[in-house]
């Protein structure tokens, strides 16, 4: 079982602004620490030259002397500054006597985002003034002394969530782009969810961390690895795609629960929800069944889940990779909203179209659509335009646009082809209305729905962008998809075999005995988590049975 890329689609839904607010949303970083059966409170203080942070000062604080270091966020008349960490910020007031020229001088001169450390009394604010959006919004400090750590040159943006930077000047200036509110809090619940896993793992369920090698040798099928030259001329190591070799070899050593937070390496370009140079959370478990890891890996996720975010809730329902490709044209749906593909082949079994029906007389030959609620309103005709170039160009396929006019009569370059009967039979299965958009494909099954499952996420894309809210992007909608095909035929060569996933993968249970009679209808102990869309886990139950392997390896897979 693995964990991979999973937690920057977390990062999605934590990370959206709330509300119009532009102040930092400071979260407090013990909320969620938890270390055995005892809550502890961290020392963020501790082994450095400040007494607290700028975050955590509060009214219980007043009159105490603080020290505190940060770099200067506002400036407002030389009369006061915030003064800024990553647990958050406070307001100085900068002193005006002459006796205090000196820490004025530093206070004032010092250019923005310049490092500074100030020692003070913790006051109250003057009444009227305090700021309830600031956690350290009723109190402020009265410096005594200041000194000057680290003086800041101009900065190619402020550091200010509210100020709009673009994707490739954060990149650039990635250590600036550090210190703003939302990648702070990234980084920190990350630490904190994979803190948590490794106790709900090591602690609860008895689970021993492993390191394994980086430097391997190659491991044959996958995608393609990256090569490391060793001293020796033609000789070179591989990064490891992921830690599968040593885990198999853990579970023969007796180890029996074993997990990682593993760097894996696939040279395969960046991919949307991947990069070449990932990290996963590795389980690999003996004498367990499917249940058994799907309910660990609920648990687990359970268990980290952040303390301010609704509860997960298990067990997650699941869905067969059948009824996912019928239904949603993909083995990782987005099940937050419909759309969703619908068979209408029986409508036109007595079409007079002769594509349609060339179509229905193939072997897996059918008619499917989805049909795009109030789509008259927000598609427009170079968006059509668009849909069927996506279908032609990647899927070297037809696809038909429908519209339903308010006098109830179909208006679409497919309209000679739909008789009355037709245009009514679809109303009614399809529960379409007057704004509605049909989009009608015909071809092979699994053809048809995938090239559908991919104009359900354009469209819903589409009209998103036009103010039409389809996906909550706070909602995390978790599902399992099960009973995958043990073996695809060869695009090559259909007539023969290969794995789905790998060869070690086991059999279904009740599907066992097919494998010596009909292999390509055999289901596997496959299962992927899917969330909103993307497949962040997965794993499969190995073959033990060593005359079934070697019958799958010599037989099956060699034709």
């Amino acid at each position: 079982m693995y964990f991979s890329s999973w937690l920057s689609q977390l990062y999605r839904g934590f990370s959206r602004p709330i509300g119009r607010t532009t102040q930092p949303i400071w979260v407090p970083l013990s909320r969620n620490l938890m270390l055995g059966s005892q809550r502890k409170m961290p020392e963020f203080s501790s082994f450095v030259a400040r007494t607290n942070t700028c975050g955590e000062l509060r009214p219980s604080h007043l009159g105490q002397e603080v020290t505190l270091c940060g770099w200067i966020q506002y400036r407002r008349q030389n009369i006061f500054l915030v003064l800024r960490d990553c647990h958050g910020l406070v307001q100085v007031v900068i002193p005006q006597d002459e006796s205090a020229a000196s820490v004025k001088k530093v206070l004032c001169e010092a250019p923005l985002e310049s490092v500074v450390r100030i020692s003070g009394t913790v006051i109250s604010r003057p009444p009227g003034q305090e700021n309830p959006k600031m956690p350290t919004g009723a109190i402020e400090i009265k410096v005594k002394t200041a000194e000057l750590l680290n003086s800041c040159r101009k900065l190619p943006f402020e550091i200010k969530d509210f100020v709009k930077k673009t994707e490739a000047l954060r990149l650039q200036y990635r250590y600036l782009d550090l210190r703003s509110a939302q990648m702070q809090h990234n980084l920190r619940l990350r630490s904190q969810m994979v803190m948590r896993m490794r106790e709900y793992l090591c602690n609860l369920h008895g689970f021993v961390d492993v390191e394994t090698p980086t430097l391997f040798k190659r491991t044959p099928g996958g995608a393609k690895e990256f090569l490391v030259p060793s001293r020796e001329p033609g000789k070179f190591y591989s990064l490891p795609q992921s830690p599968q070799q040593f885990k198999q070899l853990l579970m023969i050593g007796g180890l029996d629960r074993y997990f990682q937070v593993a760097r894996c390496y696939r040279d395969e370009g960046s991919r949307p929800d991947r990069q070449p140079e990932f990290t996963q959370i590795d389980i690999e478990m003996s004498f367990v069944d499917q249940t058994g890891i799907q309910s660990l890996t609920e648990g687990l996720l359970q268990y980290a889940w952040p303390g301010d975010r609704d509860p997960v809730v298990t067990p997650f329902p699941s869905m067969p990779f059948a009824e996912a490709l019928a239904t949603y044209g993909t083995d990782k749906p987005d099940t937050r909203f419909g759309m969703k593909i619908t068979d209408i082949s029986d409508v036109f079994r007595n079409t007079k179209s002769e594509f349609l029906q060339d179509s229905l007389s193939k072997p897996q030959g059918t008619v499917k659509a989805i049909c795009v609620r109030e789509g008259a309103k927000y598609l427009k005709r170079k968006d059509i335009k668009s849909i069927r170039k996506c279908a032609t160009d990647h899927f070297n396929q037809e696809v038909l646009p429908v519209f339903l006019k308010a006098n109830s009569n179909w208006n679409a370059p497919v309209a000679k082809f739909i008789e009355e009967e037709h245009g009514l039979e679809l109303t009614r299965m399809m529960e379409l209305q007057e704004d509605d958009v049909l989009l009608l494909t015909a071809g092979e099954h699994a053809k048809a729905c995938s090239l559908l499952g991919k104009l359900r996420l354009e469209c819903a894309d589409l009209l998103e962008g036009r103010g039409v809210v389809l996906r909550d992007p706070t909602q995390f909608s978790f599902l399992w998809v099960v009973d995958f095909p043990l073996f695809f035929p060869k695009e090559d060569n259909p007539k023969e075999l290969e794995s789905a996933h790998h060869p070690f993968t086991a059999p279904h249970p009740s599907d066992g005995h097919l494998i010596y009679t009909e292999p390509e209808k055999v289901r596997s102990q496959h299962y992927d988590l899917v969330l909103n869309g993307h497949e962040i886990g997965g794993g499969s139950i190995r073959i033990h049975d060593a005359e079934l392997q070697r019958y799958i390896l010599s037989t099956v897979l060699k034709g």
